[in-house]
């Protein structure tokens, strides 16, 4: 299996970064380089194979690599809570995975209610464990190029929607500040609190109908 892998020249560039204050530029490639990092782990996760040699890019390293972990660590616990919401995400949503119009359009409605009271980290989480289940259905369904599809279009939303929140932060690495407990048995980080409000209004964004393709 070819998995998501990167050059250390990339990757040294994407770290340089977390030593100053990051430009949108910036922000938005350590965004795709994230969402490349969780798409391959739910990949990974669900045994399912693929390939696109042509996406040789580098994996995150140094900070980014430990915002990659908490991030996967964020997901693994929000999946955790609502194991039906990113799972089957293009048959709740009753697309075709064929188009790839139909699959940013529906991805970018999803995002965009995800965000429509406010941006926290939890939603970021929360968008995305949505890329992901959504790249696990498409590679499922023999459609692997809408995987890098789905990491452009997110680098997109982040460019038009997050990059200002984000440099408020200082970038990426803020999110690091979320977990509060490392012990995972007792599950009491913040995104238990966070996403059990935001639980109930993010499955209804699954049942929303969008025009039939």
């Amino acid at each position: 299996m070819e998995v998501l892998r990167r050059s250390s020249v990339f990757a040294a560039e994407v770290m340089e970064v977390f030593d100053r204050s990051p430009t949108d530029k910036e922000l938005v490639s350590q965004a795709k380089a994230l969402c490349r990092d969780y798409i391959n782990s739910r990949l990974v996760r669900a045994g399912v194979s693929w390939s696109k040699p042509e996406y040789n890019v580098p994996v995150p390293g140094g900070k980014l690599a430990e915002v990659s972990t908490i991030l996967l660590r964020l997901g693994d616990e929000l999946e955790y809570i609502r194991p039906n919401v990113y799972r089957n995400i293009a048959r709740q949503l009753n697309i075709s995975l064929h188009s790839e119009t139909v699959v940013t359009d529906a991805f970018l409605a999803v995002a965009a209610q995800i965000f429509t009271a406010g941006i926290t980290w939890g939603k970021v989480v929360s968008l995305y464990a949505v890329a992901a289940g959504l790249a696990v259905d498409c590679v499922r369904h023999a459609q692997p190029a809408m995987v890098h599809t789905i990491v452009d279009c997110l680098g997109e939303f982040v460019r038009k929607t997050l990059v200002t929140w984000l440099k408020r932060r200082g970038g990426w690495a803020d999110i690091t500040k979320c977990v509060v407990n490392t012990d995972p048995s007792l599950r009491s980080h913040w995104l238990v609190a966070a996403v059990c409000s935001f639980g109930h209004f993010l499955k209804a964004i699954f049942f929303v109908l969008l025009p039939e393709r």
